[in-house]
């Protein structure tokens, strides 16, 4: 799962009104910013670990270790099985959250630095948004629309103007994981209308769990594992981190606080994914990346704020 998850989608399952177990505001708003900042680190823990795993191997093994957490937590609530109705939207949610978005985005990060790809994937919820308005037929304001188209070309040009004025394989990788998870994410909102949010990520996962064991066994026997405690750590936090625990307390963040101050929050991501780059994989960040990263954050609290 990859940053900006959960922004922009049609809506997630609320409490039931008068349950005890529904977390305050301030609870809420806590575990919403867990989710971003655990969202934020996607990026430079995938780096980490493909010091120790290959691409392939390294997305499959997190899938694996997600799908393992998530059917443990489904076990454990005694989750009844989706309807049958619903399988074709969680296997959507699969093909374009749990299996396109990682495996691409880790692909282009072979190449491509982590404040590259923060700006880059940092236009998703804009894909989203758009994928949204063409899936529920909704007609957004024109204001929205020139808000979007602007954020999409200040990324296009970004990318174009650190290429060296062609897009690199790294870029193509990117903009493919953009469309293909901005479709998991909005038909992720269709479902989570239907049932909590985190069952919509648990059940996709348990679905790619035959899969994506397979794909682990085949890419663990022809790409070198060289285990150091990086590739360890960030395996374990895209799989734990990011997969499961970051989409867990945002689910329910914005299920108590609702999705435009969750989202609000989330506007955060790309930046805190650009200090993580610096800080922790010490890159030296282009003067553009701020810049850019800025620019498309204005446009997204534009469309957010515009009247659909």
């Amino acid at each position: 799962m990859g940053p900006v998850a959960g922004s922009a989608v049609g809506s997630t399952s609320s409490p039931t009104p008068g349950s005890a177990a529904a977390p305050v505001p301030r609870s809420g708003t806590l575990l919403a910013a867990l989710g971003v900042v655990a969202f934020s680190l996607t990026f430079p823990s995938t780096v980490w670990g493909l010091e120790s795993f290959g691409p392939w191997s390294l997305v499959a093994v997190r899938s694996v270790l997600a799908a393992l957490i998530a059917g443990m937590f489904l076990l454990v609530g005694r989750v009844p099985l989706p309807e049958r109705r619903h399988w074709a939207g969680l296997a959507v949610v699969a093909g374009g959250v749990v299996v396109g978005f990682p495996l691409l985005t880790t692909l282009a990060l072979q190449t491509s630095t982590t404040s590259h790809a923060a700006v880059v994937v940092g236009l998703l919820p804009l894909t989203t948004a758009a994928f949204a308005a063409i899936r529920t037929g909704r007609r957004p304001s024109r204001t929205f629309w020139i808000a979007a188209v602007s954020g999409a070309v200040v990324v296009l040009a970004f990318t174009l103007q650190q290429s060296g004025g062609a897009l690199s394989a790294g870029d193509l990788y990117l903009f493919g994981a953009l469309l293909v998870c901005a479709a998991g994410y909005t038909e992720g909102g269709r479902l989570a209308r239907l049932m909590p949010g985190w069952q919509v990520i648990g059940w996709a996962l348990v679905l790619c769990l035959p899969l994506m064991a397979a794909g682990a066994a085949v890419a663990l026997a022809y790409e070198p594992v060289h285990l150091t405690a990086h590739g360890i750590l960030g395996l374990l936090w895209v799989a734990a981190g990011s997969t499961f625990f970051g989409l867990y307390v945002w689910y329910r963040g914005m299920a108590a606080i609702g999705i435009p101050r969750a989202s609000q929050l989330q506007l955060a991501q790309p930046l805190l994914t650009l200090f993580w780059s610096v800080t922790v994989l010490g890159e030296r960040l282009s003067p553009a990346a701020p810049v850019a990263a800025g620019a498309v954050l204005v446009c997204i609290a534009v469309t957010q704020r515009a009247k659909s």
